[in-house]
């Protein structure tokens, strides 16, 4: 398991990024979170497989159709188990 935190970037709010993330999440089988942040981005935790992380990294830099994304920054960080995924 390893767990990510990613900061996108560009026009993700108002695009039905999150919406889209969530649904993209649990087709692949990560859990995590999609937040909008003060700033306009979008900030998501992502946990599961590698590969599967990997993969939702990758939708991550395209977004949904209307999004338009400019950069993603991405740390890793120590998995905590979460499950589920959430969007505010």
């Amino acid at each position: 398991m390893v767990r990510c935190r990613a900061i996108v970037r560009g026009r993700v709010q108002g695009v039905f990024y999150r919406a889209s993330a969530e649904r993209e999440a649990y087709r692949l089988g990560v859990a995590g979170s999609a937040l909008n942040r003060n700033d306009g981005a979008v900030e998501m935790v992502l946990e599961g497989r590698r590969d599967a992380v990997d993969a939702m990294l990758r939708w991550a830099a395209d977004g949904p159709p209307q999004a338009a994304v400019t950069t993603i920054e991405v740390r890793d960080e120590p998995p905590a188990g979460i499950t589920g995924f959430r969007t505010e």
